[in-house]
């Protein structure tokens, strides 16, 4: 069914549009993938609301400007900005609004360059892969560094200033990073601040929400802990919360590839006996609490 199939005496089937781009198995997935982060996802599902409507009214030929889609996610490592940003392109491409729904993820080093004539290039290959979808720049802070006058980050700042203007209807711009550099940035450059329509703040986790991500991710690698490591695991999670350079998902999917690690050293260890399914399957406690998070 296209958008001219679902108009009926002058109504159009707004649950028709939304069967017909689909958006709604994106929408659940990033429900599946992510714990917590309500307010994220609900902002996510307005965006795609003001979309779907967009598209209803031009169908009835309620023409206007596209909407600025460009976008700021901030919040701390490892609270699922990169992977909000996938779905996202995904929506928009599903709604009409992208060509493609691929991501380009970049940092400074890929779009600033080291010597005159060599950013602009740079940052123009950039832009060229990502047009049609979401160009993400992570920590985008960086880019501009005043206290060094030979730094060439504000050439690429200008060169995306321009880009995202002129072709707003074939790229879409996520900024990401800490929340307090991003406000920093946008109070120094101004031109950026005007163009980016959605900020969106993500959340660190709870513990105990930071606890169902590690029982998501060992699922997902076809592992399992046994009852003492879960025990565990909820012991790590709140001790490293505490620590320093705690990263959220980041940290916890740092430590299970550690414990998977422990756990196969232990298994090879033993390698003078037969392994079953369960053996080959299941983390310990013990391997768990081997991380140094325990001794501090």
């Amino acid at each position: 069914m296209t958008a001219l199939a679902a108009i009926e005496n002058g109504r159009i089937d707004l649950g028709a549009l939304y069967a017909e781009t689909n958006i709604g198995e994106t929408l659940d997935r990033l429900d599946r993938e992510l714990v917590g982060l309500a307010p994220v996802k609900n902002r996510i599902r307005e965006i795609a609301a003001l979309l779907l409507v967009e598209r209803a009214r031009r169908a009835v030929g309620l023409a206007a400007e596209p909407p600025s889609l460009h976008m700021c996610f901030t919040g701390n490592p490892g609270t699922g900005k990169t992977t909000v940003a996938r779905r996202m392109a995904e929506i928009l491409h599903a709604l009409g609004y992208l060509r493609r729904d691929h991501v380009v993820s970049v940092t400074r080093d890929d779009l600033v360059g080291q010597y005159i004539g060599h950013t602009a290039p740079k940052t123009k290959d950039v832009l060229k892969r990502a047009m049609g979808g979401v160009l993400f720049i992570d920590e985008a802070y960086y880019l501009y560094r005043p206290e060094n006058e030979r730094d060439y980050g504000q050439e690429a700042i200008e060169i995306l200033l321009q880009v995202m203007e002129d072709n707003r209807d074939d790229l879409v711009v996520i900024l990401a990073g800490y929340r307090d550099r991003m406000d920093t940035f946008f109070r120094s450059n101004p031109g950026m601040a005007s163009r980016i329509a959605h900020h969106i703040d993500f959340p660190d986790y709870a513990a105990d929400e930071l606890f169902r991500i590690a029982e998501l991710m060992v699922a997902g690698m076809h592992y399992r802990l046994d009852a003492d490591a879960a025990a565990a695991m909820q012991d790590y999670v709140a001790r490293r919360m505490r620590q320093p350079r705690f990263a959220n998902a980041r940290s916890i999917r740092n430590a299970l590839d550690r414990a998977r690690l422990r756990q196969a050293s232990r298994l090879f260890a033993e390698r003078g006996r037969p392994l079953d399914r369960a053996a080959l399957e299941t983390i310990t406690a013990a391997d768990i609490r081997a991380s140094r998070v325990f001794a501090a």
